[in-house]
């Protein structure tokens, strides 16, 4: 092996005497309780403190695949002490700990390099960082022999980085035995209360699985996690790699270690995995929604005007006129365009309420999810395999004053106060399992709007419904 990172923070995060450092993970492990997962163990979120500090939350995640064995293990990691654009991947050699050498697999990091162009070699980012390294001893202890494929992150992360890489390791560990590990804390340094309900937002995301609403939460500063981007990036490849569930193991903070509850730092563990049986169970669920009287045909019309504009647009081809005989085609509703990437959204956008034919609505929120909507870059012609469309037509608002005539499963719901508003559709509770009070708490946030907001009287509460295909 030509190049070796030392170890950096041995001695201080962790023993750096073998024997005390193998000692005390194995007691971290034994003082934790192995969670049932119904399922295929797909990734992990695990905190970086000092073990005295995060260790035992760590002992949760790792206890899951105590005896399993996985070829190799991506660690996404956040970077703390360089600055740097995408993504460093310590492509060589190997990593020590004072448990031993963990050989890095060059091959299947090369392939990710080969798959985005924002993944390069950068040992700056390696040199000092504590996120990654403090994972391997737990690793060392619960797997014995596997490879190691280390990713440090850039600190200022976007939604798109997160993306890309997480598709360039899906597209490398796709039907491979490999394990995905995220490395982050949480809230840093509030006042005990103020630090666990910060974090149960960051716990809430992990448990629903729900990526892109972690990502709205943070950039929008409602709850903290410094791995922010590691943890989505995650999330997203493990959603592409089958996972459907995910499942909190333990959440403490500092002040539950040393009693100081004036600024604690939060530490959470969780797992990502493929439920058993998940897909069939799918298939049974009810349907979301109602039904608008729109025949196969009508619907199929809509996707096709739909498909087609978006492909003309990337191939930068006109787009025809539409011919529409359908009366119910022509009329002035409501609709959003949602497209979906390998299981991820990849753009949404609509009308909330009617501004011309159906049809002409769906011609124009097609061409604006795939191209227009500000949280993602536009879609390029090679991604035109992987897109489905989903299409949502509305029924009109209706205002409310008893969130009880709010039914999960028929109804989304639409908040406004002042200039703030948000908007949720009804397949999104259904999704995410979530109840009444869940569903109105998201949309409050959407809105911009602190999550009990629903509760106020100034609040302005409005219901819809839609047929979705």
């Amino acid at each position: 092996m030509k190049e070796i990172r030392e170890p950096a923070v041995a001695g201080m995060f962790y023993p750096d005497k073998p024997e005390i450092l193998s000692r005390d993970v194995k007691k971290y492990l034994d003082h934790a309780t192995k969670e049932k997962i119904d399922g295929e163990i797909i990734a992990l979120v695990a905190p970086h403190a000092g073990y005295m500090y995060s260790g035992q939350v760590a002992a949760y995640v790792y206890k899951l695949i105590e005896g399993k064995h996985f070829d190799s293990v991506v660690i996404v990691a956040p970077s703390h002490r360089v600055d740097f654009k995408g993504a460093s991947l310590y492509d060589r050699g190997a990593y020590r700990t004072p448990l031993g050498l963990v050989p890095v697999d060059v091959e299947l990091s090369k392939k990710m390099m080969e798959r985005w162009n924002g993944i390069r070699y950068f040992p700056e980012a390696h040199s000092q960082e504590h996120s990654l390294e403090v994972q391997i001893p737990f690793l060392q202890i619960v797997l014995k022999s596997f490879k190691l494929i280390p990713i440090v992150m850039e600190p200022y992360w976007s939604l798109e980085t997160c993306q890309f890489l997480a598709q360039a390791i899906a597209d490398a560990t796709r039907g491979k035995n490999v394990l995905l590990v995220a490395s982050t804390d949480l809230s840093h340094f509030h006042p005990y209360e103020k630090a666990v309900q910060l974090d149960k937002i960051v716990l809430q995301r992990l448990e629903q699985f729900d990526s892109e609403g972690l990502s709205r939460d943070l950039k929008g500063g409602r709850c903290e996690a410094c791995g922010g981007g590691p943890v989505i990036t995650v999330m997203l490849a493990a959603k592409t790699l089958g996972a459907n569930r995910g499942k909190v193991l333990k959440y403490q903070n500092s002040g539950d270690v040393t009693g100081d509850r004036s600024r604690v730092v939060g530490y959470g563990a969780a797992a990502f995995y493929k439920a058993a049986g998940g897909q069939t169970k799918m298939k049974e669920e009810k349907k979301v929604g109602v039904d608008l009287g729109l025949n196969e045909e009508e619907k199929k019309a809509l996707h096709q005007i739909a498909k087609t504009v978006i492909e003309n647009k990337t191939k930068k081809k006109s787009i025809p006129e539409f011919k529409i005989d359908s009366p119910v085609l022509k009329e002035n509703r409501g609709a959003f365009v949602s497209l979906h990437k390998k299981g991820q959204l990849r753009g949404c956008i609509g009308y909330i309420e009617g501004r011309g034919p159906l049809h002409k609505t769906i011609e124009e929120m097609a061409e604006a999810a795939a191209f227009r909507d500000p949280r993602f870059t536009p879609v390029v012609e090679k991604e035109l395999a992987d897109l489905d469309i989903e299409i949502s037509v509305l029924t009109p608002l209706r205002k409310i004053t008893d969130v009880n005539e709010i039914e999960v499963g028929k109804h989304g719901i639409y908040i406004k106060k002042g200039w703030n508003a948000g908007l949720l559709l009804p397949q999104v509770a259904t999704e995410y399992k979530w109840d009444r009070k869940t569903f109105l708490e998201h949309t409050c946030q959407k809105a911009g709007l602190p999550s009990d907001s629903w509760k106020h009287k100034d609040i302005e509460i409005y219901i819809f419904s839609a047929d979705i295909f």
